[in-house]
């Protein structure tokens, strides 16, 4: 009855069009009613727990990390560099976009930031040279959802915090699965562009290449220095995020100098607000959080699914198409918040590796973010771009498909996931 109560208030509050961080707070206090112990001061203390975490002060700073590359140019000089080595050859503004996606994608950990980026710069070249406006926008939608599995990714510290997982193990194991989308995006392209007709970027020279390395050097050692640093121990994923942002700020402010004093102003105050909006999201997610825990709704989901236990590879594909079909409602971040604790127990029952089911469960929820009706990221890229969804959603579905394959392998093959986490254990 009590999983009743929480999926009925769920989905019932939000299909009244309420915000979902007030959906899950409410969604809370359901269940206390429905549990005979509603007290405001509980529904407070937690939200004030939710909020008040140490390793979520990670947010803030990635946040802040992405608004600097944007604003102070690390983000074109990456740009710039892709162009110089694989422009030139047929479709190369397409392997453009996968690379700068992978790039990126280890330096911001935001999907949405990178698209944005990425969209800007790139859909209005991609047009004058003759690529298929909603291709392209799909191309670009998929390239921006590698961000929250390559680390730095702000998904994986949410899940983290939310589940007690840990965020080291989920960065690292977050490397191979990205290089993979990457790769698969690579394959798919080859394909697509066989049948455009577009015009080739002048093939740029040795010393002309030299120059864009040379220029985006600083953009390329963020990477090294975070995923060097994670691995020798040197800090947190908290303290990443702090060097991320203070290295972004030195660099746009005293190497590229793209970004003055008074720049920073406006920078900071955008940073805020997203910052606040994913704060609020994860006090309100305690409420229910710590209400779903004290129902025991995951000792009722287990007995509900307790033929699959033993089979965790069909436990996977069960929860692999839960999230997926949840995805078609509900953002990343809330997915991570209302099912993230409910989910992992019962795979932790299964026997389930929980930084491998962390990656899948985020790299399943990243697909949400490209696929109607919710599809925050392909809507940035249409925002961009001028096309309607339905045309951006023609565009997408090859590259979707990839995705799709790709979460089978990885279902099938957990050790691809698995193998990278053991070296970084030892």
């Amino acid at each position: 009855m009590a999983l009743a109560v929480f999926l009925s208030s769920l989905f019932g509050l939000m299909l009244l069009g309420m915000p979902i961080a007030f959906a899950l707070m409410l969604t809370g206090v359901a269940l206390m009613v429905h549990l005979d112990f509603f007290d405001a001061q509980l529904v407070a203390q937690n939200m004030l727990s939710g909020a008040d975490n140490y390793p979520l002060m990670a947010v803030p700073f990635f946040i802040l990390a992405g608004e600097l590359m944007n604003a102070g140019g690390i983000s074109q000089r990456i740009i710039n560099l892709a162009v110089s080595l694989v422009g030139h050859i047929r479709g190369g503004l397409g392997y453009v976009t996968i690379g700068a996606s992978v790039m990126l994608a280890s330096l911001s950990g935001s999907a949405i930031a990178d698209t944005a980026a990425l969209a800007t710069l790139l859909i209005p070249m991609m047009r004058d040279n003759g690529y298929p406006v909603p291709r392209s926008a799909g191309l670009i939608a998929s390239g921006g959802i590698i961000a929250p599995i390559i680390p730095p990714s702000m998904p994986f510290i949410i899940f983290g915090v939310t589940t007690n997982t840990s965020i080291s193990g989920l960065f690292m194991a977050g490397i191979v699965p990205g290089l993979l989308m990457g790769a698969g995006l690579v394959l798919t392209w080859m394909w697509v562009v066989r049948g455009m007709t577009v015009k080739l970027q002048p093939k740029a020279n040795w010393q002309q290449r030299r120059h864009a390395l040379l220029d985006g050097v600083w953009a390329l050692a963020l990477p090294v220095i975070i995923i060097g640093g994670l691995r020798g121990g040197i800090f947190t994923p908290t303290e990443a995020a702090v060097v991320a942002a203070v290295y972004s700020l030195v660099v746009a402010l005293f190497v590229y100098r793209q970004v003055t004093l008074k720049d920073l102003v406006p920078l900071l105050v955008q940073a805020a607000r997203t910052t606040s909006t994913v704060m609020f999201l994860c006090a309100a997610a305690l409420v229910s959080s710590y209400m779903v825990t004290l129902a025991d709704l995951p000792q009722q989901m287990n007995e509900m699914l307790s033929p699959l236990l033993e089979h965790p590879k069909l436990l996977m594909v069960a929860i692999t198409l839960l999230l997926l079909a949840v995805g078609t409602v509900m953002d990343l971040t809330p997915t991570i918040l209302v099912l993230g604790p409910v989910l992992t127990p019962l795979a932790a029952a299964a026997g389930i590796d929980p930084t491998y089911f962390g990656v899948m469960f985020v790299l399943t929820g990243t697909l949400g973010l490209i696929h109607p009706p919710v599809c925050t990221v392909l809507n940035v890229v249409c925002g961009v771009a001028r096309i309607s969804l339905e045309s951006a959603t023609r565009g997408i579905w090859p590259f979707l498909l990839t995705y799709l394959l790709l979460l089978s392998l990885l279902i099938a093959v957990p050790e691809i996931v698995t193998a990278p986490l053991t070296l970084f254990r030892h």
